[in-house]
C-alpha cells in the first residue's frame, strides 16, 4: 500500500469511520477504555511512589474511584481528603470523562436525530397488501383520495399509498391538512420515482388492488412538459408490468395527454389497463350538461361514491327478460347487460332475455344492497301514454375565454346542434394559435356558424354588449392560456359576479340560460355555488370520481365510452310533460319505470323544479328511489332517463 504509515492508520480509519453508527459508538467505547486505563496508570504511578496516600484499599478500589470520576465529575470529591497527587489525578479523570462523555451524548443525539429523520422520509417498505396505489403527484390527488375514502367506508381496514417524486412530509402535511377524517382509510406517502422497480417494490406493488397513475404536469404545461409526462407513465406501467413478472394482476389507471401516447397502452390488450383522456371526457359532459339543466347534479350522484353507485351483478336469472328486472331489485335500476362473451349492452333490445353468465350493470345505492328477488318488488300501472317528442331548435351558444378543452366543446356540439345554430367564442385579444384553432374548427364544421369575438368577459361593459342571456347556454373556461387553476377560477367568478350584475340591472330573466363553468381547483366549489349558477362543472372532482370508480371497476370503462358521446345511450333530464298529458300527476316510481319504457327508455329517478335551487335538497333531483315512492309531478319537473336522444 503508497503512503506514509500515517496516511495509512488515517485512511484505514476513515474507511472504518464511513461504516456508520456502529463504527463510531465502537471507536467512543475503545476511546473510553484507552482513557480510563491512562487515567488509572497515572493514579496508581502516584502510589506506587506513595503507597501512604492511598486511602481505597489497593488496586480494585483505586481503579473504581478512577472510574467513577471519569463517569461523573461530581465523585471527584471522594478524593477530598487525599493528597494533592491524587487530587491532581481525579481532576484529570474527570475531564476526560466530560470529553468522552459529552462525545458520546452529542453520537446519540445526531443518531436520533437521524433515525426520526429516515421514519419522516418514509424509506421503510410498505407492508400493506389490497391497497390502492396512487402514483405521481398532481391536483387531482386530494380529491382521488376523498372518494377512496368514501369507498372504502364499508371495508374495516383498507389503505391507499401515495409514491411521488415529493418529499414526504409536504405530502404528509397536504394529506392531514385538506383530509380532515380518513374514516377506515390509511393514506401512507412515500417519496421515489415511480418508473423504477425497487420503488414499486418498496410499496408492495405486487400484492396492490389497483393503480391510479397520474401525470406528472398540469393542463396548463407547455407540450414538451406534456410529453415528458406522458413517457413517464408509460413507464411506471412498464415497470409495474415487470414488477408482476410481466403478468398483470392489478387494474391500472393511467392519465395520458396525447392519443399516439394511449394507442401505445393499447397495444398491451390488456382489460386491466385503463387509458383516461381527462379533457375529452370533461369537454363532452360539459357539452351534455349545457344542453340539459340539472345534468351536472346527477352527473355527481352517480359518478361519485357519496350516493349511488355502479355496479356489474349476477344471479340467477332464470330467463327472465331483461325489462322484467327493473321490478325484481327493492334497490336498483338495471342500466344494461354484460353479456357472458364480456360485450356491455345499455338498454338492450325489447325481448332480451337474461342467460347464464351475464350481469346486469345496477345502479344501486351500495353492492351490499343488492338482491335480485324472484317476484316483482312493485307492480307499474298501465298508466295512458301518447308518444311526444322535444321540438329541435336553432340555437346559440356563447363560450366566454379559452382552453384545449373548448375544441372538445365545439366538436361535440356539432353532433348536437341543428344546422344553422350558432356558436360564439369570445377571447380577449386571441392569439395567432387560438385564432388558427378557430378557423380549423370552423372548416371542420360547416352545419356550424362558429365565430371568434375579440372582448374581454372581465370588463362589465363587454360583457353587457355581448348580451349573454340572448344565448341558450354560455360556458365560462379559462381568460388566458398559460394561467394557473387559481387565477382561472377567481376570474370564472368574477364574470358570474359580473353576470348577476347584468340581470339585477337590466331587469332580465336568466332561467332560459344556462351557465356552465370550467373549475379546476375542486376547493373553489363552494364559493361559486354561492353565484347561484344554474349548473356548474367542477373539472377535477368529476374526473376525480370517473379514475376513482376505474380503479374499483375498470369495466365501467365500457359505460363511460358509450354515455360520454352522441352515439349510444346518453343521460338526460326530460321534461315530464313527454310522458304526462295531465298534470299535476302522483305516481310511483315503478310506474315511471313502465312509462319510459314505452319510448325505450329506462328511468333513474326525477328532478322536481320547485327544489331546482337547494343544495339541501340536492338541487330537486332523487336518483334510484324506493320502487314504491310515491311522488307529485308537475310542469316544469323532469325525468332523469338512460335514451338515445333528447328528443
Amino acid at each position: 500500500m503508497l503512503g506514509t504509515f500515517r496516511e495509512k492508520v488515517r485512511y484505514r480509519f476513515e474507511n472504518f469511520m464511513s461504516r456508520g453508527g456502529v463504527a463510531i459508538f465502537l471507536s467512543l467505547f475503545v476511546l473510553f477504555a484507552l482513557c480510563l486505563g491512562l487515567a488509572f496508570a497515572l493514579r496508581w504511578t502516584i502510589l506506587v511512589f506513595f503507597p501512604e496516600y492511598d486511602i481505597f484499599g489497593g488496586f480494585s478500589g483505586n481503579a473504581w474511584a478512577t472510574f467513577l470520576a471519569m463517569s461523573d465529575p461530581g465523585n471527584i470529591g471522594v478524593d477530598t481528603d487525599s493528597s494533592a497527587l491524587l487530587k491532581v489525578s481525579a481532576v484529570f479523570s474527570g475531564l476526560i470523562g466530560v470529553i468522552i462523555f459529552s462525545m458520546l451524548i452529542a453520537f446519540i443525539t445526531t443518531s436520533l436525530d437521524s433515525m426520526l429523520y429516515e421514519f419522516r422520509k418514509g424509506r421503510s417498505r410498505v407492508l400493506e397488501s389490497g391497497q390502492t396505489l396512487i402514483l405521481n403527484w398532481n391536483e387531482r390527488v386530494l380529491d382521488i383520495l376523498r372518494e377512496l375514502i368514501i369507498a372504502n367506508e364499508s371495508e374495516s381496514k383498507a389503505s391507499v399509498v401515495i409514491l411521488a417524486e415529493r418529499e414526504k412530509e409536504e405530502m404528509d402535511d397536504q394529506v392531514n391538512t385538506f383530509i380532515s377524517d380518513a374514516k377506515t382509510t390509511r393514506i401512507v406517502c412515500r417519496k421515489g420515482n415511480t418508473s423504477t422497480i425497487a420503488n414499486l417494490k418498496r410499496v408492495n406493488a405486487v400484492d396492490a388492488k389497483s393503480a391510479i397513475v397520474l401525470s406528472t404536469c398540469s393542463d396548463q404545461a407547455s407540450e414538451d412538459e406534456k410529453r415528458i409526462s406522458d413517457a413517464k407513465v408509460i413507464k411506471t406501467i412498464l415497470a409495474l408490468l415487470a414488477c408482476q413478472d410481466g403478468k398483470n394482476r392489478i387494474a391500472i389507471v393511467a392519465e395520458l395527454f396525447f392519443a399516439d401516447s394511449r394507442q401505445l397502452i393499447g397495444t398491451f390488450e390488456d382489460p386491466l389497463i385503463t387509458c383516461v383522456d381527462s379533457w375529452d371526457i370533461l369537454g363532452k359532459i360539459l357539452v351534455q350538461t349545457s344542453r340539459t339543466s340539472g345534468l351536472a347534479v346527477v352527473y355527481n350522484e352517480i359518478l361519485s361514491f357519496d350516493g349511488c353507485e355502479l355496479y356489474f351483478h349476477e344471479a340467477d336469472w332464470g330467463g327472465l327478460p331483461f325489462y322484467d328486472l327493473l321490478y325484481h331489485f327493492p334497490d336498483g335500476v338495471p342500466m344494461g347487460v354484460r353479456t357472458a362473451d364480456g360485450k356491455l349492452i345499455l338498454r338492450p333490445p325489447a325481448g332480451t332475455r337474461m342467460g347464464e353468465g351475464d350481469e346486469v350493470l345496477i345502479l344501486a345505492e351500495d353492492d351490499s344492497t343488492i338482491h335480485f328477488a324472484s317476484e316483482p318488488v312493485a307492480a307499474p300501472r298501465d298508466l295512458p301514454f301518447e308518444y311526444a317528442a322535444v321540438e329541435k331548435r336553432v340555437e346559440r351558444e356563447l363560450i366566454l375565454g379559452w382552453h384545449s378543452i373548448a375544441s372538445i366543446v365545439v366538436s361535440e356540439y356539432a353532433d348536437y346542434l341543428m344546422e344553422g345554430s350558432a356558436i360564439d367564442i369570445v377571447v380577449h385579444r386571441p392569439s395567432e394559435r387560438i385564432r388558427s384553432e378557430v378557423e380549423r374548427l370552423r372548416d371542420g364544421n360547416a352545419s356550424l356558424e362558429i365565430s371568434l369575438i375579440d372582448g374581454n368577459p372581465l370588463d362589465l361593459e363587454h360583457l353587457r354588449k355581448l348580451q349573454p342571456f340572448t344565448y341558450n347556454n354560455v360556458i365560462i373556461l379559462s381568460q388566458d392560456e398559460d394561467s394557473n387553476p387559481e387565477k382561472t377560477d377567481s376570474e370564472t367568478l368574477v364574470i358570474l359576479l359580473l353576470l348577476r350584475k347584468i340581470v339585477r340591472d337590466d331587469g332580465l330573466d336568466s332561467g332560459r340560460t344556462k351557465l356552465i363553468t370550467q373549475i379546476l381547483d375542486s376547493e373553489n366549489q363552494d364559493l361559486i355555488s354561492q353565484t347561484r349558477v344554474n349548473d356548474f362543472i367542477i373539472s377535477n372532482k368529476l374526473i376525480t370520481m370517473i379514475f376513482a370508480q376505474l380503479s374499483e371497476e375498470p369495466r365501467i370503462k365500457e359505460l363511460y365510452d358509450d354515455i360520454f358521446q352522441e352515439e349510444g345511450s346518453e343521460i338526460y333530464l326530460k321534461p315530464v310533460e313527454l310522458y304526462f298529458k295531465q298534470l299535476p300527476a302522483r305516481v310511483r316510481f315503478c310506474d315511471l319505470l313502465a312509462l319510459a319504457l314505452k319510448r325505450e327508455e329506462i328511468c333513474l329517478g326525477y328532478r322536481l323544479a320547485v327544489l331546482a335551487t337547494d343544495p339541501e335538497r340536492n338541487f330537486g333531483v332523487k336518483v334510484n328511489p324506493a320502487k314504491d315512492d310515491e311522488i307529485q309531478l308537475g310542469p316544469g319537473d323532469s325525468l332523469v332517463v338512460l335514451a338515445e336522444d333528447d328528443l
